[in-house]
This record gives structure tokens, C-alpha cells and sequence, in this order.
């Protein structure tokens, strides 16, 4: 007669042993209807596991987020199912779930095209209709190896070999196709109602290059058709503000072959490049940071010192001279340290803050390279402060602040802004007493501030615990930029010290410190969030001035001369074109002010203004038009 706890408190007893569904009916149809899986503890179990002793037991729905998950594992098994169908011969090997969606990876003699993918999602789709109940047993591992290669399904045996012997393996069936898999799963087929296969790519087996070249087939799944055509909405949008289409469309920068994952910035790529970097400069010699320089090459012995070797030694780039090996300079912090240790400092110059626009090298595995947003030589707006412990709270105080007015400058609001504080990992260096007074300090710290932020338990650096920023730009997507990390270890491995007041040495603090984080790839956010629209303080071109006839071309060459004379990015199209095409292909290039210069406007020392919204401000005085253009150059960018 077990009895069942729900998560309200309320209990239910049952005279015989009784399944997670049964449960779900008992409570109601409703709930019955929607159920999906259970779990008891830890542990996620099958609708169907049966439930013989007393348990607390939480039903699983597709509002929950882990139904999500089990819908997107469920769906992965749904499109094998339909693939093996429709070519027999292709060998299953393993589909996870993933964010968003699910693959497939599959070995099979032909190429998948793209209109294969509608032929599988029209098959999917039917045996959704069959609604086929979904099934669990076990097999010992020779028994299931013995089954699947009786399938010929060589690459299910081999994951089954690499099992330990003495495991059971639990197998799910759905009509005519089982899978190995752990489950849960949903209970039907049925229960997959929203899913969308989006594109084919390669896999290696198992990740290694060394074995046979896969096929990979990638869907996204939903909970309902409303959400899944929500995201299809944002995937659509994505592609249209993509920043590299719209780097190659603006003239911004572009990347090639002989410097994979290396910016080749362009003339006006380069002008949002500096002005993002000026602003930064200017507001970091406002409250109080020395801006530096450090080395490219430094030796070997520096990063073994500092813990970077062990932890980072693939990612790094070497060269070698005169029987010393160099690194190219991963990170900044070992560097600032030996500028810190050329003069012995005094409690009184603490807090010591050092910035520098470091340009930094990792050796990305060239298959994760993507624009702007994932290189190999990236400048960061990168900081460390000096300080002792007593200053702490008042530092990472003042940097939170700092954080949210750069990224209120730049558009995003505070709801867009998550934060996170990630604490020790498993590899790190430094005693658990120096960990927990590094956790604490940063808690404190966000406590005091009054921030909501979620805890990411094993996902501090490793020599610190840092305070993530994470950025929610308007598709949606999460995007970690900023942050500061507390450093008890390093500065003390590389010989940093001061005198306190009570005239002995100590170790200082060290605050690991970004806003922006990787400049490009702050560049490529700001692309895709303002689809190529950027704010006018930022755009490389502010205003374009165009003539309709030659008559006008002296007086659209002074307009131009004055505007830049005054600060702004001007340039005068004074091409023998149509002034329709001046201002489409001006429109297109984002450019927020388009000026006509005509013949009224010449006799009467004015300009025609155009938004590139394609608002008509009319002709107004030169004089007028320079304040509308001063005052859209306030960094407010939501306003524009």
C-alpha cells in the first residue's frame, strides 16, 4: 500500500503497487493528459515505472523544463525511427538531446540533401499520428550487443562494448525501431507535437578525426507549436542580422583563410572599433585606472609560474629563439603582475588599478571559429586591481555599477542584464580556506547590491571565483561578457607584494576584471542587436550628403567639409547617379542621416533631412540640423 508525497505536501495511498501515470489519473484527467515522466528523488523515471513502496514523487510536464528535455531526447529517437524507415540501410548511431532541439548522427552510403529533411519530417510527422506507445526493457550487455549487430547496427555494439559487463542496458521500443538509451522518454509518439529539422553537417565518430566521417541531422523541438514558431520567428531574424553578412554588407571587416579566426578590420569597421575602444579608455581614466602595455612573447617560465601552462597549454601559441621557448601572450594578469613588482608599494597606493587593450592569442580548434564572435586574436578591455582585503567590497562594488552603466550605454537595460557568480572548479589552485573567503567576498558583495543572481557551482576560474555578466539581447540569446574574478593565488606565485601599515609585507588581492570582454566580439553583439543599425555615436558613417545635380556639388562639398570640421562622420556622394539610388544604396549602408542638397536647397543655405528609417525631416538650417545631429549623438542609444 504504498503511499505517494506530492511536492505540495498532500499525500495519496494506493492499494497496490501503482505506475507514475496511474498516479497522474488518480490526481486528475488534466494532469493525466499532460504527463509526460516522473521523478522520485534524483532520479527521472518513465510514466510507466511502477511504484511499489512509499516515495515523494514530482510529475513531469511540458512546463517543466526537464519535459522540454525529454521531449528533445524523444524527438531525436522519433527521427531515427523515421530514417531507418525510409533508408533501411543507415546505421543509428547517437542522438542527444541539445539546446533547443536534437541530432542525429547516422552512417549511411549516400549524402543526405535538404530534400531529404522534408521527406524524414513528413515521416516523422506520420508516425506522430500513429501515436506508438514508447517502451522500456533490459538486456544484459551481451545480450543487447548480440541483438543490435543482429540488426547490423555496428556502431550500437561498440557503444554497448565500451559499457561495463556487469550494467544492464535499458532499450526503448516504439513500433518497428528500438534504441539504446538510459531514458526516461515521453509515453507515445503523440506527445511530440512541435519539431522542425533545420540543417545536415558532418561529424566524426565519436569526435575523432581519425575515424569515419558521419552524418549529422540537427532539429529544434518545442513544447507547442506557438513556441516552436516563436523560435523559428528568431532563428529567421538571426539569419538576417548575422554579423558576418552584415560586416561583408557594411564594409566592417572580414576574415580569410591565411589567418583563420584573425580580424581584417576595414576603414569603417575599424572607426566603431575605436570609438568603443575610446569610450572605454575615457571612462576607465575616469575612475581611476593607469592604462598600460605589455610584451606579445614572453618566456615559458612566466605562465608555468602563474598556473597558465598546466591549465591552458593546448590553447596556447609558441615560437622558439635562441634555446628559449616563448609564449604568445593568452591573457594579460602574469604581466601586470611584473609591473606591479617593479616598485615595492605601499598600503597607500592600494587599490591599484591597471588597465590595458591586450591583445591576446588562443588556438581555437579552427571547426569553432565563427566571426567575430569566436577567434583566436581578440583585444580585450582587460583590468586588474591591486588591492587588500579590507578593499575589496568597495572595488567589486564599484565595478558592478561601472558594468551596468557601459551596458546601459550601449542599449541593453537592467532586465537584459543576468548575472551569475561561478565558484571553484574541480582544477584549481589555492586552498579551500582561500576559496571560501573568495566566494564569500564576491556574495557579499552582490548581497549588498540588492542583485538577483544565479549560482553556477563549478564554473569559477582556475584561480578564483568570478561574477559573471551576461547580456540578453532582443532574439533572446544569452551572451556572457563582462566579469570579475577574486585572485588570492597568483599574485603571490609570482612574487607580488606590499608594505601594510604595520610595516610588514603582505600579498595583495588581485581583481581580474573585464566589461566588454573580447572587443570584436562585443562588435559582433552589437550587430546582430541592432540588426546593422548601430546608435549614431557609433555608426563609422553619420551622414551622408548627396547632390541632385552638378549645380550642387560645391555646396555639398562645404556642407560635408563643415560637418566634419565640427566632429562628425561625414561623407558627400556627389556620384553621377540618380538620387533615388544615392539614397537606397546610402539606406542600405545604415546610414542614419541622409541629407539632399537641391536646388532650393542651395538658394536658400539649407539642407532636406532624411532618416534612414525613411522619416522625412524636411529642409531645415545647417545650424538647426547640427544640433538634431549633436543631440542623436548622446550616448542613449535606446532612443534611436
Amino acid at each position: 500500500m504504498p503511499i505517494i508525497t506530492l511536492p505540495d505536501g498532500s499525500c495519496r495511498q494506493f492499494e497496490q503497487a501503482v505506475t507514475i501515470a496511474e498516479v497522474a489519473s488518480n490526481i486528475g484527467a488534466g494532469l493525466a493528459k499532460a504527463t509526460l515522466a516522473g521523478k522520485i528523488g534524483e532520479r527521472l523515471l518513465d510514466s510507466s515505472t511502477l511504484i511499489e513502496e512509499d516515495v515523494k514523487l514530482t510529475i513531469i510536464t511540458d512546463r517543466d523544463p526537464i519535459g522540454l528535455e525529454i521531449i528533445r531526447h524523444s524527438c531525436a529517437h522519433l527521427m531515427a525511427q523515421a530514417v531507418k524507415q525510409l533508408f533501411p540501410t543507415a546505421q543509428v548511431t547517437i542522438g542527444p538531446m541539445i539546446e533547443n532541439g536534437f541530432y542525429y548522427d547516422f552512417a549511411y552510403e549516400k549524402s543526405f540533401t535538404p530534400e531529404d529533411l522534408i521527406t524524414i519530417q513528413a515521416k516523422m510527422e506520420a508516425l506522430v499520428k500513429q501515436n506508438l506507445p514508447i517502451s522500456r526493457s533490459t538486456l544484459s550487455r551481451n545480450e543487447a550487443t548480440k541483438f543490435f549487430r543482429d540488426l547490423s547496427e555496428e556502431y550500437k555494439a561498440q557503444i554497448i562494448e565500451s559499457i561495463p559487463s556487469n550494467e544492464d542496458l535499458s532499450l526503448y521500443q516504439q513500433g518497428d525501431f528500438t534504441d539504446l538509451c538510459r531514458g526516461p522518454h515521453v509515453p507515445n509518439t503523440g506527445k511530440l507535437k512541435a519539431f522542425k529539422l533545420t540543417k545536415l553537417a558532418g561529424a566524426y565518430w565519436r569526435g575523432d578525426s581519425n575515424n569515419e566521417m558521419l552524418q549529422r541531422i540537427y532539429g529544434v523541438a518545442f513544447a507547442n507549436k506557438k513556441d516552436l514558431k516563436a523560435y523559428l520567428h528568431r532563428l529567421e531574424e538571426a539569419k538576417k542580422r548575422d554579423h558576418r553578412k552584415l560586416g561583408k554588407q557594411l564594409d566592417l571587416f572580414h576574415v580569410q583563410d591565411e589567418a583563420p579566426g584573425m580580424i581584417f578590420w576595414h576603414h569603417k569597421g575599424w572607426l566603431v572599433y575605436l570609438q568603443i575602444q575610446n569610450y572605454i579608455r575615457n571612462l576607465l581614466r575616469n575612475h581611476g585606472y593607469q592604462e598600460v602595455n605589455t610584451p606579445q612573447l614572453v618566456d615559458r617560465s612566466l605562465w608555468e609560474k602563474s598556473g597558465h601552462w598546466d591549465k591552458f597549454g593546448d590553447m596556447i601559441f609558441t615560437t622558439h629563439s635562441e634555446n628559449r621557448d616563448y609564449a604568445v601572450k593568452p591573457m594579460n594578469c602574469p604581466c601586470h603582475i611584473q609591473i606591479f613588482n617593479q616598485k615595492l608599494k605601499s598600503y597607500r597606493d592600494l587599490p591599484l588599478r591597471m588597465a590595458e587593450f591586450g591583445s591576446c592569442h588562443r588556438n581555437e580548434a579552427s571547426g569553432t571559429l565563427h566571426g567575430l564572435m569566436r577567434i583566436r586574436n581578440f583585444i580585450q578591455d582587460d583590468a586588474h586591481i591591486f588591492c587588500t582585503e579590507g578593499q575589496i567590497q568597495s572595488e567589486v562594488a564599484d565595478f558592478i555599477d561601472l558594468v551596468f552603466k557601459v551596458y546601459n550605454d550601449f542599449g541593453f537595460k537592467n532586465e537584459n542584464i543576468i548575472i551569475k557568480l561561478s565558484t571553484r572548479p574541480e582544477k584549481r589552485v589555492g586552498s579551500d580556506e582561500v576559496w571560501d573567503k573568495a566566494e564569500k567576498a564576491l556574495e557579499l558583495a552582490l548581497n549588498n547590491k540588492q542583485i538577483n543572481w544565479d549560482l553556477q557551482p563549478g564554473e569559477g576560474a582556475f584561480y578564483g571565483p568570478k561574477i559573471e555578466f551576461v547580456l540578453k539581447d532582443c532574439l533572446d540569446r544569452l551572451w556572457q561578457c563582462g566579469t570579475i574574478q577574486v585572485d588570492f593565488s597568483m599574485p603571490g606565485r609570482l612574487g607580488a607584494e606590499y608594505v601594510a601599515s604595520d610595516g610588514n609585507k603582505q600579498v595583495p588581492v588581485m581583481l581580474h576584471r573585464a566589461i566588454l570582454g573580447s572587443l570584436e566580439r562585443f562588435i559582433g553583439i552589437l550587430i546582430e542587436e541592432y540588426g546593422g543599425d548601430l546608435p549614431v555615436w557609433l555608426t563609422p558613417v553619420q551622414v551622408a550628403v548627396m547632390n541632385i545635380t552638378d549645380q550642387q556639388l560645391e555646396y555639398t562639398q562645404q556642407v560635408e567639409a563643415e560637418l566634419n570640421k565640427q566632429g562628425f562622420r561625414a561623407i558627400a556622394d556627389v556620384r553621377n547617379e540618380k538620387i533615388g539610388l544615392k539614397i537606397r544604396e546610402n539606406t542600405l549602408q545604415k546610414v542614419p542621416f541622409l541629407l539632399i542638397i537641391g536646388k532650393r536647397e542651395v538658394e536658400e543655405q539649407k539642407v532636406a533631412v532624411r532618416l534612414r528609417k525613411g522619416e522625412d525631416k524636411g529642409a531645415i538650417p545647417l545650424d538647426d540640423f547640427v544640433n538634431l545631429l549633436r543631440d542623436s549623438c548622446q550616448i542613449v542609444p535606446w532612443k534611436f
